[in-house]
């Protein structure tokens, strides 16, 4: 298919996005692309396949599409319908761009290239506005065009369009895709992907690469956690260590350490040499501890235990040359620790022995993922901070600055990512098609908190 480059411009940002090239029929929007309420993962979504969505009668299709300018735009809907079956269509049509910091407040002093920073709005105010039109149709039995003709585009940013059906024929209809034709159609954005993930975004914190670094602290509160989120507060080359969503029950701390050798890009650890498995020392009271892959391969370590929305989390991990040398190279004993705010103590969670390593912490990072492939339109905000490192020598430094990073779903796919400063602290925004960008590699900077922390760490118990 041709593809065209168009410029979405979100307040001042300007990103170069690739959209399809528009046919006869106008922008076709695949429906494997949309999303589906109240429960995300209640229809079989899979690339170049039609969809169900009318499942029950709640059921909700929405499709998230950015737009540079307002005026009119022709929709229609590509769509399904047994033969002689009678089905009523509503569509609504909201603009998303209209939001205030979650906090309601604006964000304190940030730099970022010299300019000040606002806060990243929130999923958490209600659209501004919407448009609501139904139309009925009888069912050919063959894909057929429901014409919603021109609605109103108030505002650039990203727009909500999102169906809903009633009748008897609704659970039997299948979606094929949102049509939208005419001018502001040309530069539109959207996702492509039938997997529906937000994009992972990345906080790099600029170490001195002559430092010994034993130790790595960080805080992280979330603001914004909905399942499928994990908030990441000390990664470094080998692992990485933070909390998790996991459902709407259970959430986690996890810790987790790579293989080496090929142990970082390997799918199965069966394939990697046993000179190069990770291996675990310790775990904590109630750890469960054991192997993952499909991501690399390594150890990997968690604790379910229900941390709390809003509240700080802490976070510790240390770095140890091993005093036992091998012949074929030095290891680095990684230790995580988490702090347990209902018990008031630091708890381990585990230690694992890292081959061919050696070295002290380094490349230093935060993160913020969906890892789900259905709800990236939720939004996931979490504020991070203050961080410190801890020297070989005994001495802290803080860790005032960060530069953002996404992954390729943030370059491709979603312009919804942000990085900013509240309350003295980082923040990571993604998801839920808010209008807020920011530029790769744009460096912040936040106010030194200038305390170190205190920490009283747990004696390691080996592992069973």
């Amino acid at each position: 298919m041709i593809r065209h480059f168009a410029v979405i411009a979100f307040g001042c940002s300007l990103v170069a996005a690739e959209v399809p090239a528009q046919k006869p029929d106008g922008l076709r929007i695949p429906a494997f692309t949309a999303y589906f309420a109240p429960d995300a993962d209640a229809i079989d979504v899979r690339r170049d396949r039609d969809v169900a969505p009318f499942v029950t009668p709640s059921a909700r299709l929405s499709w998230y599409v950015a737009l540079t300018h307002t005026g009119s735009l022709r929709v229609r809907v590509a769509l399904t319908v047994p033969r002689g079956e009678t089905l009523t269509v509503t569509l609504s049509v909201a603009s998303e761009s209209a939001r205030r910091p979650s906090n309601g407040a604006p964000s304190n002093s940030a730099t970022v290239s010299g300019s000040p920073v606002s806060s990243a709005p929130s999923r958490s105010a209600a659209s501004r506005h919407e448009e609501r039109i139904t139309r009925t149709l009888v069912g050919s039995g063959a894909e057929q065009r429901l014409d919603f003709a021109a609605v109103a585009i108030r505002e650039p940013g990203y727009s909500r369009f999102t169906l809903s059906a009633s009748g008897r024929a609704a659970v039997s209809t299948r979606v094929s895709a949102l049509l939208l034709d005419g001018p502001l159609a040309a530069d539109a954005h959207f996702n492509t992907d039938a997997r529906r993930n937000a994009a992972s975004v990345h906080l790099r914190y600029p170490v001195d690469s002559t430092a010994s670094i034993i130790g790595f602290y960080n805080e992280v509160i979330a603001v914004e956690d909905p399942r499928d989120t994990y908030y990441m507060a000390t990664g470094f080359a080998r692992g990485y260590f933070g909390m998790q969503v996991n459902s709407a029950t259970e959430r986690r701390v996890i810790f987790s350490v790579w293989d080496a050798g090929n142990g970082t890009n390997a799918n199965d650890r069966r394939t990697v040499a046993a000179s190069d498995q990770v291996q675990l020392l310790a775990k904590g009271e109630g750890v469960v501890a054991e192997v993952f892959g499909n991501e690399g391969t390594g150890g990997h370590s968690h604790l379910v235990v229900p941390w709390r929305t809003g509240e700080v989390q802490r976070f510790f991990v240390t770095a140890e040359l091993d005093s036992v040398t091998t012949s074929v190279a030095p290891a680095t004993i990684y230790t995580g620790y988490w702090f347990d705010n209902d018990l008031t103590r630091w708890r381990l969670i585990a230690s694992f022995r890292a081959p061919r390593d050696g070295q002290a912490l380094r490349r230093l990072y935060s993160f913020s993922e969906d890892f789900g492939g259905s709800r990236g339109d939720s939004v996931r905000k979490a504020r991070f901070g203050p961080a410190w490192v801890q020297l070989a020598s005994g001495e802290w430094r803080e860790l005032t600055t960060a530069t953002f990073s996404h992954d390729p779903t943030g370059r491709e796919q979603r312009l919804d990512r942000s990085m900013g400063v509240e309350d003295g602290r980082f923040f990571l925004q993604h998801g839920g098609f808010v209008s807020s960008f920011t530029a790769f590699g744009a460096a912040f900077t936040r106010p030194a908190s200038g305390a170190p922390p205190s920490i009283e760490l747990p004696a390691r118990q080996r592992a069973p």
